[in-house]
C-alpha cells in the first residue's frame, strides 16, 4: 500500500488555475497533490546575444522555492549571492523541454522567459514546472497571437513530465515526497503529447533495476502524461 493510498497507476489531484499573475502574457498555478508551482511566461522583443539577426527565438526558464515551501525554511538564493547547482540543473531542464516543442523560428525574434515558482514542494516539484509552464507558454503565444504579433501559435505538441520509481519491487506513478525518499529507484520522464521522449532521468537509489522495471515506469509515465496533456488542453481551451 501506498502512504497516500493511491493506486500504482494513479496521479495525485492535478488541477491547474490560469491567469494568476495577472501581468504576465501567460501564466498558470498549477497543482499536483501538496506541490504547487506558480509558472508566468514573459514576453521580450529580443533575443540574447549569440541569436542575434538569426530570425529565430529563443524559449528558456528560470526555477526557484520559496523559502517555506518545504518542511523548514530554506534560505533564498539571492541572500547567499548564487543559485544551488539543483536549481540551475532545474531550470535548464524545463528550458530543454519546452525548446524541443517549439517552432523557434516561427516566433521571430522574441525571448520568453518562464517563471517557475515552487510555492509548496510535496514531490515531483521539477515535473508539476514542466508541465505548467508549457500552459503559460502556450498563453503567452495565444496573447502574441491576439495582439497580431505572431499568426499561429508555434507549438508542435504537448510537453508534459511525471516522476515514477521503484518501490518495494514495483513501479509507481508520481511520488509524493515521503515516497520519493524512501523509493528504491525513481525517474522523471519528459514526453510530448505524442508520447515521444524529451528527457529522461532515471537513478537507482536503495537497489538497481532492471530494464523490465525501467520499461514498466515508462508505461506509467505515458499514462500518467496522456492525462497531464488533457488537464493541458482544457486550461488552454484546445
Amino acid at each position: 500500500m501506498r502512504p497516500s493510498g493511491r493506486a500504482a497507476d494513479a496521479l495525485r489531484p492535478v488541477s491547474i488555475e490560469t491567469g494568476v499573475a495577472r501581468h504576465a502574457e501567460g501564466s498558470c498555478l498549477i497543482r499536483m497533490g501538496g506541490t504547487e508551482v506558480l509558472c508566468a511566461a514573459s514576453v521580450e522583443g529580443r533575443v540574447p546575444p549569440f541569436l542575434r539577426n538569426q530570425g529565430i527565438g529563443w524559449v528558456t526558464a528560470e526555477y526557484g522555492m520559496l523559502p517555506r515551501a518545504t518542511h523548514t525554511r530554506g534560505e533564498r538564493e539571492a541572500a547567499r549571492g548564487k543559485q544551488s547547482g539543483r536549481t540551475q540543473e532545474i531550470q535548464r531542464l524545463i528550458g530543454r523541454a519546452l525548446r524541443a516543442v517549439v517552432d523557434r523560428k516561427a516566433m521571430g525574434e522574441m525571448t520568453i522567459t518562464l517563471d517557475c515558482d515552487v510555492i509548496n514542494a510535496d514531490g515531483g516539484t521539477r515535473c508539476a514546472a514542466i508541465t505548467g509552464a508549457w500552459v503559460a507558454l502556450h498563453l503567452a503565444f495565444q496573447h502574441c497571437v491576439r495582439h497580431n504579433i505572431m499568426s499561429a501559435v508555434p507549438l508542435a505538441d504537448h510537453v508534459a513530465a511525471v516522476s515514477c520509481g521503484i518501490s518495494q519491487g514495483e513501479a509507481i506513478l508520481d511520488l509524493d515526497y515521503a515516497e520519493d525518499s524512501a523509493a528504491e529507484a525513481d525517474a522523471n520522464f519528459v514526453l510530448t503529447g505524442g508520447g515521444a521522449l524529451v528527457e529522461v532521468q532515471a537513478t537507482a537509489e536503495g537497489a538497481v533495476f532492471s530494464e523490465a522495471q525501467f520499461l514498466a515506469m515508462l508505461d506509467l509515465a505515458r499514462d500518467g502524461v496522456a492525462q497531464l496533456v488533457a488537464r493541458q488542453k482544457a486550461a488552454v481551451g484546445l
